[in-house]
């Protein structure tokens, strides 16, 4: 161990980063890192008494949810799950960490995002990093050959955390899956009618959802030159358009990948197409493309896929855009992604803005992603008996962080109990009155609250009310409790009026029924 010395001076060295990242107003995410390297810095020291001084902090790309967090992502969750169930959906779980050998190899150049944990002597394990592949091994499993699920739950990816923009590395996914041979592009289309109810109902702001084929992609690799071997590393590089110009992604193909130059301008001829069913029926007749069966096959899906979401009135947010590759391995088909293309009121801090050429709106990154997969649960099955499967997955982490910003900017409170009547009193040894009429009112199904304390002050317990949003209060006296009444008072207009014991329940419903 360094003695005190040295680290009173790292202490001191360290604090100077702080502070000049700070002067020149670097970002959080900077200044959060450094800031958490002096404090441990600074418990090394110990406290006044040698004792050991603990580290308060969340480990890296973690964090904590207070109340008011909370209280926006239930009710986020709420949205999605009326939505899951609304389509016919049931809802499973799985264990948050698998066998290292059921996750490996499923996620192409992401696998080393994967947290494997110590070897405790016994079997190897990972902590999951999505749903979608211990769903397929779950199916595997259970020889279940047809199911439409969701699940919620957390998953774990080391990445380098970008807390602002909701990227972290332990985070929430919400997934919807259906699992099952059907005739082609029914249940893809409804995947894209689900993301376009939830991104509508929770009013993020204007959105697009980019859909795109497996099949299109590896089709247009193959006649524009590519070799067999480099489609899923190309892959890769296409999925950056997003966030790189092209002149970087053709740079990668070029420079890293080893492509020919003339190969990757072919490339990117066709990967800056953007368009509708007019886009599919057009490259049905294009003289290279229609060369490929693959390619001819995803986009004779493309046709059908949008003639049902025409049906299900959603093509006005969706685009069929050849550069959307989605870089996980296991996609077979159909791939889409929703992008916010300007949030609310705060909009998230902007990435390199060079995406696609001629982009009116500003995109401020994914929101939702999925696809077709059809071999995935093949991969498990000792007999390689396929199940196909369509889903999708909401972003949810970037859809709390846009939600968060919004309750900022507005004024309005939110709220983070659902209590509906503050039992009070006005007078002093009332405690087990209250008490008694808390305890009926409970008995009753209602929300209530009392003070914890013997002779509490009105104006203390109606304060709590303001600070709380609680609406109502029902106050006893003694009078009161000779009458048989009880006053109810509305804390937002302070009128009071003299209900019977016996309607409390009943006019308390009525005042909170929203």
């Amino acid at each position: 161990m360094a003695d005190k010395a040295e680290i009173q001076e790292a202490i001191k060295t360290q604090g100077e980063v702080v502070r000049k990242l700070k002067a020149e107003k670097a970002s959080k995410e900077q200044i959060d890192e450094e800031v958490a390297k002096l404090l441990e810095l600074k418990a090394q020291l110990g406290g006044d008494d040698g004792k050991h001084v603990f580290v308060l902090k969340t480990a890296k790309g973690t964090r904590d949810y207070n109340p008011k967090q909370m209280a926006i992502r239930e009710k986020v969750f709420n949205t999605i799950i009326s939505c899951f169930k609304r389509h016919g959906a049931e809802t499973i779980d799985t264990p948050v960490f698998e066998l290292k050998e059921t996750l490996t190899g499923k996620y192409g150049e992401d696998s080393k995002l994967i947290y494997d944990l110590k070897d405790q002597g016994g079997e190897l394990l990972s902590l999951r990093y999505d749903l979608t592949v211990p769903f397929a091994r779950y199916l595997a499993m259970n020889k279940i050959t047809n199911i439409k699920r969701y699940h919620i739950a957390k998953v774990y990816r080391r990445d380098n955390p970008a807390m602002t923009r909701g990227r972290y590395r332990e985070f929430y996914q919400c997934d919807f899956d259906i699992a099952g041979q059907y005739d082609p592009m029914i249940p893809d289309a409804e995947c894209l009618k689900i993301v376009h109810e939830i991104l509508s109902e929770l009013e993020l702001g204007d959105f697009r959802i980019k859909v795109n084929d497996r099949r299109i992609l590896d089709g247009m690799f193959a006649v524009c030159g590519v070799p067999d071997e480099k489609f899923r590393t190309i892959c890769s590089t296409v999925d950056k358009l997003d966030k790189m110009s092209w002149e970087d992604v053709k740079n990668e193909m070029v420079n890293e990948k080893g492509l020919a130059p003339e190969v990757a301008d072919q490339i990117g001829e066709y990967v800056s197409m953007q368009g509708g069913m007019e886009l599919a029926e057009k490259l049905l007749q294009d003289p290279k493309l229609s060369q490929s069966k693959q390619a001819c096959a995803g986009l004779t899906d493309m046709r059908q896929l949008f003639s049902f979401l025409q049906l299900f009135r959603v093509t006005d947010k969706v685009v069929f855009d050849l550069s959307l590759a989605r870089g996980l391995d296991y996609y077979t088909g159909v791939i889409y992604e929703a992008v916010l293309t300007q949030s609310g009121p705060a909009p998230a801090p902007p990435q390199q803005q060079n995406g696609a050429a001629g982009e009116e709106s500003v995109s401020v990154g994914s929101v939702a992603g999925g696809g077709r997969y059809d071999g995935l649960v093949g991969m498990f099955d000792p007999k390689g008996r396929k199940v196909p499967c369509v889903g999708v997955s909401i972003g949810i982490e970037r859809v709390f962080s846009i939600m968060e910003q919004k309750a900022e900017a507005s004024a309005e409170k939110v709220r983070t109990t659902e209590t509906q009547v503050m039992v009070a009193s006005a007078q002093k040894n009332l405690l087990e009155e209250r008490l008694k009429l808390t305890a009926d009112l409970w008995d009753a199904g209602i929300k209530a609250e009392v003070m914890y304390k013997k002779n509490p002050k009105l104006l203390s317990q109606l304060q709590h009310c303001e600070d709380t949003g609680i609406p109502l209060v029902a106050i006893i006296g003694e009078q009161e409790l000779r009458d048989g009444v009880v006053k109810l008072r509305t804390v937002a207009s302070r009128e009071e009026v003299d209900v019977s014991r016996a309607e409390l329940v009943e006019e308390i419903k009525k005042r909170t029924f929203q």
